[in-house]
């Protein structure tokens, strides 16, 4: 740091020093001496004014100086409170892409990666590494020779030169499982390219098979599940045995028999997840609420990517046999948790709507238990309950007879869903995660929200929002009125086992 010499220290209070010393020698002329000349009395009025000029001067200057520095100084809070705002809606833009980011990576079934034109990775997503069975930095940044296996590089390999070129390529093939489970899955090699057309990279997608098959058969719905004529149910007994013939011969095109699913239901060899629903008005049940998410064990253990296997359910037929074991176990751990004040949002799966023989099941497990009925919600897909609609609303007046509850999820403003309310009688209705996302950036949205809630509360019944991310939803939901949410934002998913601490 420059030292300031003591010349310019002194120096803006010299003019006005000598100016108070000039008068205080001409005030004690005038009173107590009076033996200066009168030219030197002269000499020091005029030196007095140019000191008092030269301070009048300097306060001018030293005025001007401290306006400049104020207007600074208020140009500079402006834009410091300009760059604080900018910077909490970075930190909150930030918090919310993390949310969406981190719920892309944990749900998406789907082996994504990116590298760079090294063969580097620069990203991956949670379902690519447990693939591996590695953690991320066994990944992060090291050449895909480090970590991936012959077989998993070959095809990238062989098609490094089209890809590099700014082809997109496109392949499916079986690739196996540590245990040697066989899953075909679709590739795709989307390269990435700078704004002068250059590739500086390629992403890497491998998705399972089965998931593709579960989207089109969803399109189809509406066939698959319509009424069959009497004849057809007649035939049901008649061909019994001849169907469980077939179903244990049967294999997926991933190579997974009918009997491996069977055993897998039967061995119980899953994990179930919950997810909380959080009360967001006051004036709701106390109950602690939370949805029943299933994962098979070998999708816990890297085995298979997680979300390929109940597509494999559904293509036997066996959705039905795994939701009885599903309520099974809930309605078994309510009865060793009595105190749990609990209640559990249970899938019923489209082909389950039409088993006549699940709401006596269900009477027989809460008889013999002891578990109040209405500890137990069933949720309904709309897209299940609109394709098959007798069977859907028969199952639900039969299960709310028995005193347990209904939930209709994945509801939007389309008329017909609202129609569906006339139908079937329901006790919570799930708002569409597509549409609770984006009601802070579209008005559209946060209309249709506001009409299913005036809906839901002239009807009578509760709702509940979807996939909610951040508080600011949560405030806005609460503003309209929704009763419950779920989502990132209130609380991830989380072992069922969890809830043993609770309960006690």
């Amino acid at each position: 740091m420059q030292k300031t010499s003591l010349f310019d220290s002194v120096k803006p209070y010299l003019a006005i020093s000598i100016a108070l010393t000039l008068a205080a020698i001409l005030i004690a002329d005038a009173f107590f001496i009076g033996e200066i000349a009168s030219h030197w009395r002269a000499t020091l009025w005029s030196s007095l004014i140019f000191t008092i000029s030269i301070t009048i001067i300097q306060i001018a200057r030293t005025e001007k100086t401290i306006r400049n520095l104020s207007d600074q100084l208020t140009i500079s809070k402006e834009r410091l409170g300009n760059e604080i705002k900018h910077r909490l809606w970075a930190e909150k833009t930030a918090s919310e892409n993390k949310i969406k980011s981190q719920f892309i990576d944990e749900n998406i079934p789907v082996m994504l990666a990116y590298f760079n034109t090294d063969l580097r990775c620069r990203y991956h997503n949670r379902i690519f590494r447990r693939w591996f069975g590695l953690k991320p930095d066994q990944i992060d940044g090291r050449h895909i020779k480090e970590f991936s296996n012959e077989e998993f590089l070959s095809d990238i390999q062989n098609r490094i030169e089209e890809i590099l070129s700014g082809k997109t390529v496109h392949n499916e093939r079986i690739l196996k499982s540590t245990k040697g489970f066989p899953y075909i899955f679709t590739e795709q090699y989307l390269p990435h390219l700078d704004n002068k057309g250059k590739t500086i990279g390629f992403y890497t997608l491998h998705t399972p098979r089965a998931q593709e098959k579960s989207r089109i058969s969803a399109k189809n719905n509406k066939v698959d599940n319509a009424p069959k004529p009497e004849a057809k149910k007649s035939n049901a007994i008649e061909n019994k045995n001849e169907a469980t013939f077939q179903l244990s011969t049967q294999t997926s095109k991933s190579g997974v028999t009918a009997n491996r699913i069977a055993q897998a239901i039967e061995g119980g060899e899953f994990n179930l997840y919950c997810q909380k629903i959080v009360p967001i008005k006051p004036s709701v049940s106390s109950a602690s609420h939370y949805e029943i998410l299933i994962r098979m064990h070998e999708e816990e253990n890297n085995l298979m990517p997680p979300g390929s296997f109940l597509p494999l359910v559904d293509q036997f037929k066996m959705m039905p046999k795994l939701d009885r074991w599903i309520i099974n176990h809930i309605i078994h751990w309510l009865s060793g948790h009595p105190k749990a004040n609990s209640v559990f949002y249970l899938n019923v799966a489209k082909d389950s709507l039409s088993d006549q023989d699940l709401p006596g099941f269900v009477q027989d497990l809460l008889k013999r238990t002891g578990v109040p009925a209405a500890n137990i919600c069933f949720e309904i897909e709309i897209s299940d309950a609109e394709a098959n609609l007798a069977d859907t609303a028969a199952f639900a007046k039969k299960i709310r007879e028995l005193g347990c509850l209904v939930s209709l999820c994945s509801f939007t403003e389309a008329p017909e869903s609202f129609s569906l309310l006339d139908k079937i009688k329901i006790d919570y209705l799930k708002i569409d995660g597509g549409i609770v996302c984006n009601i802070l950036r579209d008005e559209d949205d946060l209309a249709r929200i506001k009409s299913i809630q005036q809906f839901a509360t002239e009807a009578g019944t509760q709702t509940i929002a979807e996939m909610v991310e951040t508080d600011d939803i949560t405030a806005t939901l609460r503003e309209i009125g929704v009763d419950y949410a779920q989502g990132f934002g209130i609380a991830k998913p989380h072992p069922f086992n969890d809830l043993e601490s609770v309960a006690q």
